[in-house]
């Protein structure tokens, strides 16, 4: 709800000027990238493949990264260093996060004031408490905002929900997910930091003062000060796709148990299993691994009449009923689906449309903060050693 007249009006006349800018300039939108690493660099070169957009600014405190990004996919884009001065421009009507986490909810907020609309990667929040000042800021907000859970506009994972919303697999008591990647190609030794080029002090922002260390620089997923290691980075994708597929949202309980098995450059665990309780008597079980790569991410939903396994190449559909109790083959899929390229593009693209139609993006920011707190709630666990109820959490 917005609390009064003249915030109304404050939000109604920003989104009246951010549809104006767009009209005004033959629909082309003009995009600034803001932390742009190699995720970013991505996301803005799909930007240029979509077309009817135009990168203006480029924003990182890493020197070599803004010269690569103008140079490789914005040639002509001005160069910041501080994302604020970014949003003060007029001429911009929206952009594209990529920054370590511990950024995303403050850039979020600050963008959406600024009357930018805004891609944020995944997870939106840092905390679960972060999150939470989100969710009022874009209550209040008419600004568009797309979280990169991109899966949300992949075909085949839309044509999976329909099948699970169908009931065609019976009632789902255990949803199986997984990640395996390797860190073995990472040696911190060997990357080393241009620390001329870096302002290490406005990289962290918010988070404690500390040396600069590459390790923190490259791999911040993997430091409880700038991300939140499996559980945020990866999982996060499979709990949004889960709580989209099975309509859920706040899990009951978690739990997490797991270690730094394979490295030590980390403070994060490289080896986690985790499980959440869900109202609706369901529960999700996550395991992971950074030292070995096969299989990739898969979900399994385990239903009574049937199992749908998913990941990011299609989906199987396989009966129950048909292959004798005990034995470990596959009866033959009765529905599969094939992913023909990278859902990522048409995230994008829906972003993109979403600017012009002022309509609500595929991966909507409440739901994104719901699937991140879920990943929140799991390293809380791991880090307590405990199993933990909801009732709590948010304030933990």
């Amino acid at each position: 709800m917005i609390d009064n007249r003249r915030q109304f009006l404050k939000a109604g006349t920003a989104a009246a000027l951010s549809q104006a800018r767009v009209r005004g300039a033959n629909n082309r939108i003009r995009i600034a990238g803001i932390g742009c690493g190699g995720r970013c660099r991505y996301l803005l070169g799909l930007v240029n493949e979509i077309g009817g957009a135009e990168i203006v600014s480029v924003c990182d405190v890493y020197g070599p990264r803004r010269r690569e990004t103008v140079a490789k996919i914005a040639p002509g884009a001005a160069e910041e260093v501080e994302y604020r001065r970014v949003l003060e421009r007029k001429d911009i009507d929206a952009v594209v996060i990529g920054s370590p986490d511990h950024w995303h909810v403050p850039m979020t907020i600050d963008a959406i004031q600024a009357g930018k609309d805004v891609y944020v990667e995944k997870p939106v929040s840092h905390t679960i408490q972060e999150g939470e000042q989100l969710r009022r800021a874009a209550r209040d907000s008419r600004q568009v905002i797309q979280v990169g859970y991109q899966q949300r506009s992949w075909p085949h994972f839309d044509q999976a929900r329909r099948i699970v919303a169908s009931g065609r697999l019976g009632k789902i008591t255990l949803v199986l997910a997984s990640w395996y990647q390797t860190y073995l190609e990472f040696n911190p030794a060997t990357a080393p930091v241009e620390e001329a080029e870096l302002d290490w002090k406005r990289w962290l922002g918010s988070a404690p003062g500390q040396p600069l260390n590459a390790a923190r620089f490259y791999r911040w997923r993997w430091f409880w000060d700038f991300g939140g290691g499996h559980l945020t980075d990866l999982y996060s994708h499979w709990c949004d796709t889960i709580h989209w597929l099975l309509d859920a949202g706040v899990p009951k309980t978690a739990q997490a148990a797991g270690g730094k098995y394979a490295f030590d450059f980390q403070e994060c665990p490289d080896t986690i299993n985790a499980f959440w309780e869900y109202p609706g008597d369901f529960a999700i079980v996550y395991n992971g691994t950074m030292h070995c790569h096969l299989d990739g991410g898969t979900i399994v939903f385990r239903g009574g009449n049937a199992m749908l396994r998913i990941n990011r190449d299609g989906f199987a559909v396989y009966p129950e009923g048909i292959v004798a109790r005990e034995r470990t083959e596959y009866p033959e899929p009765e529905i599969r689906m094939r992913s023909l390229r990278d859902g990522t593009i048409d995230h994008v693209r829906n972003f993109l449309d979403c600017v012009r139609s002022r309509k609500q993006p595929n991966a909507d920011v409440n739901s994104a903060i719901d699937a991140a707190n879920a990943a929140h709630f799991g390293n809380l666990a791991y880090r307590k050693g405990a199993r933990l109820p909801w009732r709590g959490a948010e304030t933990a």
